[in-house]
C-alpha cells in the first residue's frame, strides 16, 4: 500500500509514520534524505539550497523505483502540498492521502521553536489550500522529540 502523508511543516508528519511503519516499510522523507546527504554537524531541518535540489532528485528517484514494491511492502511518502497532478498520479497508484494537522496555532509554534523562519510562509500556504487534496485528516499529532 501506499500511503502519501500530507500536512504542514511541523504537523508530525514523520512521527505519524514512525506510529505506523514497520522496519521493512520504505519511507520517503525529504528532511531525511537532506540529512542523510549533508556533511557531519548539518542542522536537522537542512534548507540549504543545493543539497535540497540534490535531496529532490534522489527523492524523486526513491519514488518511481518504491512504488513498483507497494504491493510487496507498505510504502509511505510525505508529500507536504502535492499538485492536482501529483494527487493524480496517487489516485492512479491506489495511494491513502492523510492530511496531518494539529492545528493552525499548535504548528505555528512548532514552527517558531524548532524550524527556519521560512516555514512559516509554507505552513500558511498549506492551510490556505487545505482540504484540495481531499485527504482525511489526522488530528493532533505528537510531533518528534528533537
Amino acid at each position: 500500500m501506499l500511503y502519501v502523508v500530507t500536512g504542514p511543516p511541523a504537523a508530525g508528519k514523520s512521527s505519524w509514520i514512525q506510529a505506523r511503519a514497520r522496519p521493512t516499510d520504505i519511507v520517503i522523507d525529504l528532511d531525511r534524505i537532506t540529512v542523510a546527504l549533508s556533511g557531519p554537524g548539518a542542522p536537522q531541518w537542512n534548507q540549504d539550497k543545493l543539497l535540497v535540489a540534490v535531496a529532490q532528485r534522489a527523492r524523486f528517484a526513491a519514488i518511481d523505483e518504491a512504488v513498483k514494491h507497494r504491493e510487496e511492502t507498505d510504502v509511505y511518502l510525505i508529500h507536504t502540498m502535492p499538485s492536482g497532478k501529483a494527487l493524480a498520479r496517487y489516485e492512479r497508484l491506489g495511494a491513502r492521502v492523510v492530511a496531518v494537522d494539529p492545528g493552525r496555532e499548535v504548528v505555528m509554534q512548532r514552527i517558531r521553536d524548532m524550524r527556519a523562519e521560512g516555514m512559516a510562509a509554507v505552513a500558511t500556504r498549506w492551510y490556505r489550500h487545505q482540504g484540495k487534496t481531499g485527504a482525511p485528516t489526522v488530528g493532533r499529532q505528537s510531533s518528534r522529540s528533537w
